[in-house]
């Protein structure tokens, strides 16, 4: 059972890819009054933050913001450029990537999960869960798409789970 009412003292430091420690000011600003989503100061601050994430990025294109997880994204980004019966090609880079995949074929989307010939010694149920993606095979996949039956391609990145 989770106990809510016990604290160790000092700070715990969380030693993982996410969630992340959160820094003693930004939990300060979570203790503010909200501001009204639709209102003007909302506004500009969210003019402020694309402002922002342009320099970070170096770019002067446009920014866009997708407030959701990783999970939310894949499903905007599924349900937005595809139709059930597209056909897109993926790549077993781990746990997210097969995630990814399910999901799509529940929207029914046909899918191709390519992956890395051979097991892995630690993970032997799953490819190549420790590896990147396979650039080279994708490629040679989608030259041998003249009929353009392909619609996307979906990679996983960043295997924080795996």
């Amino acid at each position: 059972m989770l106990q809510l009412d016990f604290h160790p003292t000092g700070r715990h430091f969380l030693q993982i890819p996410g969630p992340s420690p959160v820094p003693d000011r930004i939990l300060r600003a979570m203790n503010l009054p909200t501001i009204d989503h639709r209102g003007p100061e909302f506004g500009a601050l969210g003019l402020k933050v694309l402002s922002g994430i342009q320099k970070i990025f170096q770019t002067s294109h446009p920014v866009a913001i997708y407030p959701a997880s990783g999970t939310g994204a894949w499903e905007a980004a599924l349900c937005n450029t595809l139709s059930a019966g597209d056909h897109v090609l993926m790549f077993e880079t781990g746990h997210f990537a097969s995630l990814w995949q399910k999901m799509a074929t529940r929207l029914g989307i046909s899918t191709e999960f390519l992956a890395w010939e051979g097991k892995d010694e630690h993970l032997p149920l799953a490819g190549g869960w420790r590896r990147g993606v396979q650039a080279d095979l994708i490629e040679a996949r989608l030259r041998k798409d003249t009929e353009r039956r392909i619609k996307a391609v979906c990679v996983v990145h960043n295997e924080t789970s795996t």
